[in-house]
């Protein structure tokens, strides 16, 4: 009966074993079955127009945040600027009659003569409201840097964004060449067995197929790159889930009207004037300091030895220049504003010459561009077909194809450089004369 209960027992531990092992295994499978989900999702990269990263720039781009932590500080200067100066209160108590101690009872039955004092200064040579215009001023050069940093970094995220696509449309075509090398040998490898060409010829074409397979592989290299830099300009920590549209823009002529505007109210002349008016304010604020301030006080008093008990004062405190009449701060503030006149003008200029060298840069770029896309790559593309079906015909020996291949292959690569310096050209010049689209 001993043996039966412990053979019993021995089966029940052995199939509760067998149950703890199926459910480990199965949290395994399901624990790694989640796992390559999770990975798979994060590999996964959503469509991204340029549009929609303009956004998401806009919100999250480090230097455009930044620029608005400044605007933010700038706002709230204005609340400083515009404060009038805390009144102060003393208190001070005297013994006169330590030898005889404090006497009993509550502080009022001591014997202590107890000053209470309050002094307002009054500020005079109407410096508040300089302080304060001068706040403004700033403000509204912080909001002028804030409008020019989303222009600046809307032109850096675009210059990234087409070199992004020059590297998709290049990792494209050079897969497609090494796809081309790759089917080629298949066919090649073939005509070697039935005699129909040279082991020479074999060898060569393998010898591009290898090489088409490394250009492929560098140019994943490359995209992989350029999606790096568009994800930190977004302030994406994942690069790999950025996957950009491929969108070109159409070919744009620059106008020439448009740099008059560009030098009288773009983001960074206007912030260059808000500075000239600060500067203005700060002279003009150094210049008032001769002005004296006047600090008016009330006093009470209670004293136990006079008759009255309880005397009451004013006081009216006025400083001397005696030794210093402010002369340092009154040169410093006009050495800064004429260095922000300067300054000033040094951005208009600068805006021209922009202005200028981004104008030459679209139409150098239109036109090679509609040269290539026109001229050039139609002709290559022609060429290409007609000695590949030459090839094959026998028409045509393997010099002339890889020439005519390596011919298409360099045109073809042309044509993705034309299209992506056309694209940041345009970019450039939008950004030099229409700064309207990136305000909020």
């Amino acid at each position: 009966m001993t043996a039966s209960r412990q053979l019993l027992s021995l089966e029940c531990l052995l199939s509760s074993s067998f149950w703890c092992i199926c459910f480990v295994q199965f949290r395994l499978r399901l624990s790694l079955l989640s796992s390559l989900l999770l990975g798979s999702a994060s590999l996964y990269a959503a469509p991204l127009t340029l549009q929609q990263a303009e956004t998401q720039l806009l919100q999250s781009n480090h230097a455009v945040v930044a620029s608005r932590r400044a605007l933010e500080g700038a706002t709230a200067d204005i609340t400083i600027a515009g404060q009038a100066p805390n009144p102060t209160v003393s208190y001070s108590a005297t013994d006169y009659s330590p030898k005889n101690g404090l006497g009993g009872g509550s502080l009022g039955d001591k014997r202590l003569d107890q000053t209470v004092l309050i002094q307002q200064q009054i500020e005079r040579g109407n410096r508040r409201e300089l302080r304060r215009t001068g706040a403004e001023a700033l403000e509204q050069a912080a909001r002028a840097d804030y409008a020019d940093t989303r222009r600046q970094q809307r032109l850096v995220l675009n210059q990234a964004w087409f070199d992004c696509l020059a590297a998709a449309e290049k990792k494209r075509l050079l897969n497609e060449t090494a796809e081309l090398y790759k089917r080629g040998m298949t066919a090649t490898d073939l005509r070697l067995k039935l005699g129909d060409v040279s082991r020479v010829e074999a060898s060569r074409l393998r010898i591009e197929a290898l090489r088409a397979e490394n250009e492929a592989r560098s140019a994943v290299a490359e995209y992989d790159k350029a999606r790096a830099d568009v994800a930190f300009l977004l302030g994406n920590p994942d690069p790999k889930s950025i996957e950009p549209v491929v969108e070109w823009p159409a070919v744009q002529a620059a106008d020439t009207e448009a740099s008059k505007q560009a030098l009288d109210n773009r983001p960074d002349v206007l912030a260059a004037g808000s500075r000239v008016q600060a500067s203005d304010r700060r002279r003009e604020l150094a210049r008032s300091l001769t002005t004296r301030d006047v600090t008016l006080g009330a006093q009470v008093e209670r004293d136990p030895l006079s008759v009255s008990g309880v005397t009451y004062g004013l006081t009216v405190s006025i400083p001397i220049f005696a030794r210093y009449g402010y002369e340092g701060e009154k040169a410093r503030a006009e050495s800064d504003y004429y260095a922000a006149i300067e300054d000033g003008e040094r951005v208009r200029q600068s805006v021209s010459v922009e202005v200028g060298r981004a104008r030459a840069d679209l139409s150098a770029a239109a036109d090679r561009l509609q040269r290539i896309e026109s001229e050039t790559l139609p002709q290559a593309r022609e060429v290409g077909a007609a000695s590949e079906f030459a090839y094959k015909k026998g028409a045509l020996n393997l010099t002339d194809l890889l020439d005519a291949r390596r011919t298409l292959r360099v045109v073809e690569l042309e044509a993705v450089a034309a299209r992506a310096d056309h694209a940041k050209a345009r970019a450039a010049w939008l950004a030099a004369t229409q700064w309207e689209q990136t305000r909020e």
